[in-house]
């Protein structure tokens, strides 16, 4: 059993106040949920708690006793593991040493993976994973290696288990099998803290929230059952009603019709798929984008339909078909050729494919459009850079000080809108979204897909691969839902709803549709 706290925290990044004398508190067997908007400090919190980073001012306690962490190797040897929404794993490894990181089990001087199996499969099984343990992490979906990366958490038996955004990237019934386990564990008087923007999870989960924002605790331990969601989304709001921002806030909305305005009439086609088979992936798939519209793919794990995403992005082998860009020629072979022709593809796994995390703000926002393709000539205007970089900040909502600071200094959240601004800039004609908005708060949300809804009415085909049923029924005209590698269903209208998309997701049955072959 274990009592874990934080005191009087404060942490700044340079003139920006993350933290200001933060307390928090999880007692075992429960699962505390800690919410707020993107950049009200639940990362920066996080990050302190298991030892990534140190507070300028507090202390962190552990059964009353005062911790100082040097990293998360070292809390996960005093019993505090951490699942963060930044996976931490190393793609070039076998699965298997992914989940033994630097405490492989040995027998004499030889690594144990026997042992290692043996422990490792009954909580792969619980998650609902059967990888195989020898073949490389990178082989593995964002998905899947999430999983992997709560499973080498579960596999520590932990006294505090520290979640931060753990379902981003999960589809419905993988999420629901981690909320399984972690009932589990409260039973097991594990604390659990969760930091999650789904709501619906955290109301199903969780036994107290504490709420930040801009630093600050305003919501403190409280039970989560007196709330609701309604209660909820208010504490994190405030007083500011950023879910209403984009469409009420005339200088967002001069900024988002200035930024359609780029991709207006510069490529007028649709985006056609026709008969295409995907090595490994879907089958026999036929779809038109038409411009203006935002068609979304859906469906399991491995259902097949983010490898139509990849394929038509030129980043997956296809054994047949075709696919023709609104330029009206065929698609291209890899990513930079499409997006030397207009293609934006924005990514829900910023790390990995995102973001230069070690890297400006600025620089990131030019490292397509000014840098990959060097559409700014030979010279490079650094201020003009930076003024781009500006304008995006205050388009987009991009909470920061200052577009030099470091993009790891940002928030998932924000650090997304930037992925989006890096992608906007290039003035894209066809517009391709993996998890666009994969850790990211309510209120960014609505403001992400106004920007996105705006771009596509300028004339952007778009089309969304999203594990976020809320985000497939506000955001898509469309929906294209996949089932063993096959198009099942095709929902619109009052068919498009969260039951009828978990149905036909999890049958292979549309709302008059046979089970797929």
């Amino acid at each position: 059993m274990a009592t874990f706290e934080a005191l009087g925290i404060r942490k700044s990044y340079g003139g920006t106040h993350a933290l200001k004398g933060v307390d928090f508190r999880v007692r075992s067997g429960s699962v505390h949920a800690l919410l707020g908007e993107n950049g009200a400090g639940k990362s920066t919190l996080v990050k302190i708690l298991t030892g990534a980073q140190r507070p300028d001012a507090g202390e962190v306690q552990l059964d009353g006793r005062v911790v100082h962490f040097a990293n998360t190797a070292e809390a996960g040897k005093h019993g505090v593991a951490v699942v963060s929404q930044e996976l931490s794993l190393f793609p070039d490894m076998d699965v298997l040493s992914n989940l033994y990181p630097m405490r492989e089990r040995r027998r004499g001087p030889l690594v144990d993976r026997t042992e290692m199996r043996r422990l490792a499969l009954p909580v792969l099984h619980s998650l609902g994973l059967n990888p195989d343990l020898n073949a490389p992490l990178a082989d593995l979906s964002l998905a899947e290696r999430q999983l992997i990366e709560i499973a080498r958490a579960l596999i520590t038996q932990p006294q505090v288990l520290v979640l931060d955004e753990p379902t981003s990237a999960l589809e419905a019934s993988s999420s629901a099998r981690l909320l399984s386990a972690l009932k589990v564990l409260r039973e097991r008087q594990v604390a659990v803290v969760f930091v999650s923007h789904i709501l619906q999870e955290v109301m199903d989960l969780c036994d107290e929230v504490t709420v930040l924002r801009d630093g600050e605790v305003v919501l403190a331990s409280a039970p989560v059952k007196s709330l609701g969601v309604s209660g909820i989304v208010s504490t994190m709001l405030g007083d500011r009603a950023k879910l209403r921002r984009v469409e009420e806030d005339a200088e967002s909305r001069a900024g988002v019709q200035a930024l359609a305005q780029q991709v207006t009439s510069t490529h007028a086609g649709p985006l056609t798929v026709s008969g295409l088979k995907v090595q490994g992936g879907a089958q026999d798939v036929n779809l038109e984008v038409r411009p203006g519209e935002v068609i979304g793919l859906t469906g399991l794990m491995g259902a097949g339909h983010q490898s139509v995403l990849e394929a038509v992005a030129g980043l997956r082998r296809t054994d047949a078909g075709s696919v023709t860009f609104p330029d009206g020629r065929p698609g291209p072979r890899d990513l930079r050729a499409g997006i030397a022709r207009g293609l934006a593809y924005v990514t829900g796994d910023r790390k990995r494919l995102g973001l230069m995390l070690d890297k400006s703000i600025w620089e990131n926002v030019a490292a397509v459009q000014s840098v990959g393709l060097g559409r700014t000539g030979l010279w490079l205007s650094v201020p003009a850079l930076r003024q781009r970089a500006q304008d995006y900040v205050k388009s987009i909502g991009i909470r920061v000080g200052s577009v030099d600071h470091p993009v790891s200094s940002l928030s998932g959240g924000n650090q997304q809108k930037v992925v989006l601004a890096k992608w906007l800039e290039t003035q894209p004609g066809l517009l391709l979204l993996d998890d666009p908005t994969r850790g990211v708060d309510v209120g960014a949300k609505a403001e992400m897909h106004g920007m996105v809804r705006a771009l596509a009415d300028g004339g952007a085909p778009t089309l969304v691969c999203s594990t976020d049923l809320e985000e497939l029924t506000g955001l898509c005209d469309r929906v294209l839902v996949f089932y063993a590698g096959h198009m099942c269903a095709e929902l619109s209208g009052e068919a498009l709803n969260s039951q009828t998309l978990l149905e036909a997701m999890n049958t292979g049955r549309g709302p008059s549709a046979e089970v797929a072959a």
